[in-house]
């Protein structure tokens, strides 16, 4: 028995055989051709991009409806790469100059690219060397008009092992005949473990030696909620993980069964449970899974994989879609959070040392009014077809609070003399994501409609750690002690202040600190709409005195860690 130790990408347990799944590598001959043949092999190359771009958007199509648009848009990446004039130059002008076979030429010009890629240091871009290598396969093997190698040849059920999965092998799985997947490399963030969520499957990834140590057909249990996966267990181990299956199927059941029911504790609490949202196409998963309303809508969406800005009836058209869908529910709408690992073209940005600490959010709409307005208009125009709120991000004080809302005020005399109809006592709040509002959250309640905390950004700007950052991603700690107690002090400076206090980072979906949040007094969880069955299960579960019992003893905690074990024993207890 052998038991390897990863990153948990995607809760579960799951039991069954190993199957490797490697790439095929490519046999290519540098074989010389005459000057006739040049127009003949630019055919072939342009034929190969064609239909490379043909396969993509076939499965972009088909995982847009299987798993939803935001996965989907994973291959705009891939499509971008086909359409690269330098690339396909430089293939056009060596096949001219070396006289060579395009597909070598093509070979060697991919490799060119992916290692200049690979020694980038901004992470963002050094990740885009999956996409390239990706797409540059695919290409390959249209020129040589080989059969690509897939998961969806599978005929059983199995464990998927491989060195890494690239978007297009996790989109062929069929998921009733792939159980969990294990990979040597990746990350929590890595495309991966989105694709491994989406599908509600188990995966553990940066093994590193899983591919060394796993043979086809090897008897494997992975646990994608601890991160580690047994090869070829004992009888003993093989009995325990069974029954543990079983339990968690059983959790599950009880999860679903309360989520169309409202989260109030057995003492009468009622708190707030509602999803975050990308795109107005996941409003049918936050319905599914009970979630009362929108916590927090991503805008950035609406300006990426495009090259042209969107105009003010583009974003009008999707906020009042959203709004008349989730009535009489909320939805709190972000305004553009761009910046740090969100870049785009239509911006002349340039370069920066430090993106999550620069030119971003609010920063970047306070200096572009011009691109703020359309989205602040758009709002208050949908605002009238029901219950929007708006939020600014990355909110450092009460300077830039004001200039935020003196351009709303704009907006709206704006559309007074227009005679266009909008809420004008919409609700507008703050993201609490900046160590300097956290502590000045007193002044800024004196302002704001509503607080939400942003714990991803609240946590690496409080413990000067990069998110992205795989080096130092042990340090990433959202139960250390300096970050619980500024929450505790955002929560209640704003109920000082009579507002209402909600939280919409990942922290909100993690089960662990459910009832520690709930005893500091959060009103509300905006939080991933599969996780919402199971937050509800619990707050309905205990009294708020009980909680608020178990949010004081955590902060007297003085580890992280032991909060994290203690809250991991409390959460045990309530659900048996």
């Amino acid at each position: 028995m052998l038991k390897l130790k990863g990153i948990a990408a995607a809760p579960g347990i799951t039991i069954g055989p190993a199957y490797r799944f490697g790439k095929e590598e490519f046999d290519i001959v540098r074989e010389q051709i005459k000057p006739e043949d040049i127009p003949l092999q630019i055919q072939l190359f342009e034929e190969a991009l064609i239909q490379t771009r043909r396969e993509i958007l076939e499965l972009q199509k088909r995982i847009s409806f299987d798993m939803g648009q935001e996965e989907a848009q994973i291959f705009d990446a891939h499509l971008l790469v086909l359409e690269d004039r330098m690339l396909i130059e430089e293939v056009i002008s060596r096949l001219k100059k070396e006289m060579v076979g395009v597909a070598f030429i093509f070979s060697e010009v991919l490799k060119k690219y992916i290692e200049v890629f690979s020694k980038i240091e901004d992470d963002y871009l050094k990740e885009r060397t999956a996409d390239l290598n990706d797409v540059g396969r695919r290409v390959l093997r249209n020129l040589l008009g080989k059969k690509q190698k897939s998961l969806a040849d599978l005929q059983e059920k199995v464990i998927v092992v491989a060195h890494d999965l690239s978007p297009s092998d996790t989109a062929a799985m069929h998921k009733q005949l792939v159980s969990a997947f294990v990979t040597d490399i990746g990350g929590k963030t890595s495309h991966t473990a989105i694709m491994a969520k989406s599908l509600e499957i188990p995966a553990v990834v940066g093994l590193e030696m899983a591919t060394t140590r796993i043979k086809n057909n090897d008897l494997l249990i992975v646990d994608g909620t601890m991160g580690t996966v047994t090869v070829n267990p004992d009888e003993e181990t093989l009995t325990f993980y069974r029954q543990e299956e079983q339990k968690l199927k059983g959790i599950s059941e009880k999860f679903l069964a309360v989520k169309d029911l409202p989260a109030v504790t057995v003492d009468g609490k009622t708190v707030e449970v509602s999803a975050n949202i990308e795109l107005p196409e996941d409003i049918s998963s936050v319905k599914l899974h009970g979630g009362q309303g929108i916590g927090l809508y991503r805008t950035e969406f609406f300006y990426m994989n495009r090259k042209d800005l969107p105009t003010e009836e583009e974003h009008f058209q999707a906020y009042k879609y959203v709004a008349e869908q989730m009535n009489p529910y909320g939805v709190v709408i972000r305004t553009i959070d761009l910046g740090g690992d969100k870049f785009l073209s239509q911006f002349d940005i340039p370069k920066e040392m430090q993106p999550f600490l620069g030119w971003r959010a609010i920063r970047f709409c306070l200096a572009r009014p011009d691109v703020f307005k359309v989205q602040l208009r758009a709002i208050l125009r949908a605002s009238a077809f029901g219950k929007l709120k708006l939020m600014y991000p990355m909110i450092s004080g009460i300077e830039e609070l004001n200039q935020a809302n003196s351009i709303l005020k704009e907006c709206k005399e704006e559309l007074r003399n227009e005679g266009t109809a909008f809420n004008d006592a919409i609700e507008v709040g703050v993201m609490i994501e900046v160590p300097s509002a956290a502590i000045t959250a007193d002044l800024l309640a004196k302002e704001a409609d509503f607080f939400s905390i942003g714990t991803n950004d609240l946590i690496q700007y409080s413990l000067a750690v990069d998110r992205t950052n795989e080096k130092v991603a042990y340090l990433y700690e959202p139960a250390h002690p300096a970050v619980l107690r500024m929450i505790k002090n955002i929560i209640e400076a704003g109920h000082a202040n009579n507002i209402w206090v909600g939280m919409c980072g990942e922290m909100a979906s993690d089960a662990t600190f459910s009832l520690m949040l709930l005893g500091l007094g959060l009103d509300g969880f905006s939080l991933n709409s599969l996780a919402i069955p199971q937050l509800k299960y619990i707050i309905r579960s205990v009294t708020l005195e009980e909680s608020k019992k178990i949010a004081k003893e955590a902060l007297s905690l003085s580890t992280a860690k032991a909060v994290e074990s203690f809250m991991e024993q409390k959460i045990k207890e309530i659900l048996g």
